[in-house]
């Protein structure tokens, strides 16, 4: 790529998640070359004033997704769009557009499954021929899941143990709120699948993402909605009880996309599921049972009928985009993600990724920060992999080298 104007623009950046993502860049950015960007440079402004003094020479864009030329300009004068402006079926495809037409990397923190599979249709063969990573994902939806697979892909393969064969992450500590903005991204979801039989077919398929659906193996259904005991993953989860992961149907699909997009490394038999522990308790198996069907009824039922609700009811009783939990809970939420596989060798092995703050917000601004500034400051470390990609086919070694320094835990360990 030819010299830039910027190494990133965070585009955005009056949003919720895009105050947090400025904020984060301001403390972490070190020399890059970063400029704010969105609608308003009044609000732009008011946000680059709270940044400190590291944050005061950024440059500011006006860009707006109503007005692609505007969008042409700006991925234009960058290495790297980092975009926080969601839901992504309703605004993110003329970003997406501009950027694969420039050559210019992008990231985003989209979980809509179907907005990723456009992307691919759409603009994956222009961004092959321009030279453009175009990364969707990349938040706590879905690095845990995208990374931890891949470190046990390298930590494996650097044992010689094998394959990747049977794989299960599961969430074992969760704090945080929700956002408007999150909710509008779920609600796209369901207004997609439940005006759209095609869509809705598409996303119950486990790779719907894949870039060869006749080269993926037949593994069986592989359900995103599970209620198993813990045992059954894994001896050292005896006792416990897990049920369905709100996010394991977009999570999982970004895992097997990386697995194809890497010439399936991790194994021509590799299965991936995720769930969420509910504890060992009396009442575990309860509560597993309870957001195992939740989910169930949601997926099914919201994905067949949401669209038959009356207009804008779901919207007056939900939170509105651009707000967010308070600083305290976005200081006070953490995670912690176990990622079990039993390899070709039978080896086993668990990854571990674990980060302090509200995972939706905090930890997600320091995610994407850090896959930013990754795509734009550690190019040699970045896979040779061009167009629509994951965060692990991208860069899973730069994220590999620079989370740990990001206060993000992630190790790998062999198993009995």
């Amino acid at each position: 790529m030819t010299q830039r104007e910027f190494d990133l623009v965070l585009y955005g950046a009056t949003g919720f998640a895009g105050k947090l993502t400025a904020e984060y860049l301001a403390t972490a950015g070190g020399t890059a070359r970063i400029a704010l960007a969105g609608r308003s440079e009044d609000k732009l402004r008011a946000v680059r004033a709270t940044l400190g003094a590291a944050a005061q020479a950024w440059p500011l864009i006006t860009a707006d997704a109503t007005a692609p030329s505007t969008l042409d300009a700006m991925a234009a004068r960058t290495q790297v769009v980092v975009t926080t402006v969601g839901p992504y079926t309703r605004y993110g495809m003329p970003l997406v557009a501009a950027c694969a037409a420039a050559g210019t990397d992008y990231a985003d923190l989209t979980g809509e499954t179907m907005f990723i599979r456009n992307s691919i249709d759409l603009h994956h063969k222009q961004a092959l021929d321009t030279g453009a990573r175009i990364v969707h994902s990349c938040g706590f939806d879905s690095v845990p899941s995208d990374l931890t697979v891949y470190a046990l892909y390298r930590r494996t393969a650097a044992d010689g143990a094998g394959e990747l064969g049977d794989t299960n992450l599961v969430v074992r500590t969760f704090a945080g709120g929700v956002s408007g903005g999150t909710v509008a991204s779920m609600l796209e979801v369901l207004r997609t699948s439940s005006s759209d039989p095609e869509s809705r077919q598409l996303m119950n398929d486990p790779y719907t993402l894949s870039p060869d659906r006749g080269a993926e193996p037949e593994l069986g259904g592989q359900p995103d909605v599970r209620w198993r005991r813990g045992g059954e993953i894994a001896p050292e989860l005896a006792g416990y009880w897990t049920g369905a992961f709100a996010m394991a149907a977009p999570n999982t699909r970004i895992v097997r996309r990386s697995n194809a997009l890497l010439d399936y490394r991790y194994g021509r038999r590799f299965s991936y599921a995720e769930q969420m522990s509910l504890g060992r308790s009396l009442g575990a198996p309860l509560a597993a049972a309870l957001v195992t069907g939740s989910n169930a009824a949601t997926l099914s039922l919201g994905g067949r009928y949401f669209n038959r609700l009356p207009a804008g009811l779901v919207e007056r009783v939900v939170p509105k985009p651009g707000t967010g939990p308070s600083e305290k809970t976005r200081e006070h939420g953490h995670y912690r993600v176990e990622t079990y596989t039993t390899t070709t060798s039978g080896a086993r092995y668990v990854a571990t990724m674990a980060q302090q703050g509200d995972p939706g917000y905090k930890a997600t601004a320091v995610l994407l920060g850090q896959c930013g500034l990754a795509l734009a400051t550690d190019r040699d470390q970045l896979s040779d992999l061009r167009g629509v990609l994951t965060p692990a086919a991208a860069m899973g070694d730069a994220l590999l080298t620079r989370l740990p320094g990001a206060g993000v835990t992630l190790e790998t360990t062999a198993l009995t």
